[in-house]
């Protein structure tokens, strides 16, 4: 009898890894036209973006004193921009549906690309320093994307919780963001078209808005209208069965099940009276909540690091072939996160979010310190390997947390004001980015990598502290099923 004891123990285990993965495939079909569009989308924003301060510092500013600061302050307007975009375009996809969002998203992206493709080449602007042609056409492109991209995201993860039940909520929320990153690693071998091929990074960058052209057309085709209602009728029949088995197993038990009756109004109050209820009812009044999100911001910059410092950190500090290959080192976390999200959310998913929340962001920090030892090729890779070891931890869950907290139809708000955070980290860090890199790795002179990477290691580490001071206070926050 006691020897049945293990064999039950291991089989329990296996089932837990794999059982969600089972569920996220058997999930509708729509769920997979948002996840293939997303996969390439992530190719694409990862792709551009990891060039975006080179193609300013080394071409449209070339000639200015500090290149490297003005470019830096661009790509904050783009990832800054986005941020807050979402922030007030979250509530699109409540309003206008998934479907619809996307698709509009997808247009201002095509457009948006299109235009900072164009402007070097079609147009044959050149480079002439701030506020020339080259710098407006290329700007007005920005300014589509951010547009796009604000409403892109929060619809997308607000499909997902409108397309998959309970029992594979988690593993869908982690497949998005896994195969996003999966999408974000492809950019590695962007050196072959942009160096091998000859055609640099406006070359590249056509090749990347053709790429959301098929995203578009893939998202038109796959997520028809019949395709969304199904998936919808589909994920609610799921509810309600898991809801009805619950109560079941409750009443059995003897408990007490109590029904929660949601009626919707129609609001006839004015303007004023529906911005005093949009405040007083704004996810920033819970305190908890607010802390929660603000106490990650720290290690959130290590984040905006992979694609303002790395590639020009990696091609500045290191000789041989994999400065001049950057992109191969530079864009290796998201491979790793793919590898790693969907195992690591199969065996934490039970887990509490605060305690996954403060191991996760060590693991994340801590690593900073390796690159602060040495400038090789093996602090360089135990600092992405263990830094994306420690994002799988956390990331993922905070935005299952986002959505699932949120009351019905607020989805999308919610998660456009979870990215709060992203907005205040993307203004923040590339006020002070394009100085360290100009500072501790310039382009020519004396460098110390190892001194600006002390200091970022030193502001990662804040977040842990923060979030082990506030335990007791925010610790006991629940997720709503």
């Amino acid at each position: 009898m006691a020897a049945a004891g293990p064999p039950e123990k291991q089989q329990g285990v296996m089932e837990q890894l794999t059982q969600p993965f089972i569920d996220l495939f058997n999930a509708p079909r729509a769920l997979w036209g948002i996840n293939l569009a997303y996969f390439l989308e992530g190719m694409v924003y990862f792709g551009m973006l990891g060039y975006l301060a080179m193609h300013f510092s080394d071409f449209i500013f070339q000639g200015l004193p500090h290149p490297d600061i003005e470019a830096h302050h661009m790509v904050m307007f783009l990832t800054a921009g986005i941020t807050i975009s979402m922030f007030f375009l979250g509530t699109v996809a409540d309003k206008k549906g998934i479907r619809k969002t996307l698709l509009m998203a997808f247009v201002l992206l095509l457009i948006g690309r299109v235009l900072i493709s164009a402007a070097p080449t079609v147009l044959g602007l050149q480079p002439d320093g701030m506020w020339s042609p080259l710098h407006i056409v290329t700007l007005l492109g920005m300014v589509l994307i951010v547009i796009g991209y604000g409403m892109y995201q929060p619809a997308a993860y607000a499909g997902v919780k409108k397309f998959t039940s309970p029992k594979n909520a988690a593993m869908g929320f982690a497949m998005l963001y896994a195969l996003m990153n999966l999408g974000g690693y492809l950019p590695s071998f962007a050196f072959l078209l942009r160096d091998n091929m000859g055609l640099g990074i406006t070359g590249v960058y056509w090749f990347y808005t053709v790429v959301t052209l098929v995203a578009l057309v893939m998202t038109l085709l796959i997520l028809n209208p019949k395709v969304e209602k199904e998936a919808e009728d589909q994920a609610n029949a799921e509810r309600e069965a898991m809801a009805k088995e619950e109560a079941a197993k409750k009443k059995e038990a003897g408990e007490t099940v109590e029904e929660k009756v949601v009626e919707k109004t129609e609001s006839n109050d004015g303007f004023f009276d529906k911005m005093r209820n949009y405040f007083l009812n704004h996810p920033l009044r819970d305190l908890k909540f607010t802390f929660f999100i603000t106490a990650l911001i720290p290690v959130q910059t290590l984040f905006t690091y992979n694609w303002l410092i790395l590639p020009q950190y990696i091609n500045r500090a290191y000789d041989g072939f994999i400065g001049e290959k950057f992109e191969l080192a530079s864009n290796f976390n998201p491979l790793l996160i793919f590898i790693f999200v969907p195992v690591v959310t199969a065996l934490t998913q039970k887990k509490n979010i605060y305690s996954m929340m403060i191991i996760g962001t060590f693991t994340m920090a801590a690593p900073a310190f390796f690159l602060a030892l040495g400038t090789n090729i093996w602090t360089l890779g135990a600092y992405l390997i263990v830094m994306t070891v420690g994002e799988a931890l956390w990331q993922p869950r905070f935005l299952q947390y986002a959505a699932e907290i949120a009351p019905e139809g607020r989805t999308g708000e919610y998660m456009g004001v979870a990215q709060l955070p992203w907005f205040l980290t993307k203004m923040l860090v590339p006020l002070y980015s394009g100085f360290m890199i100009d500072k501790y790795v310039p382009a020519e002179g004396a460098k110390d990598p190892e001194g600006m990477w002390l200091i970022f290691g030193v502001i990662a580490i804040l977040s842990s502290i923060f979030l082990v001071m506030g335990r007791k206070w925010v610790g006991n926050m629940k997720v709503k099923a």
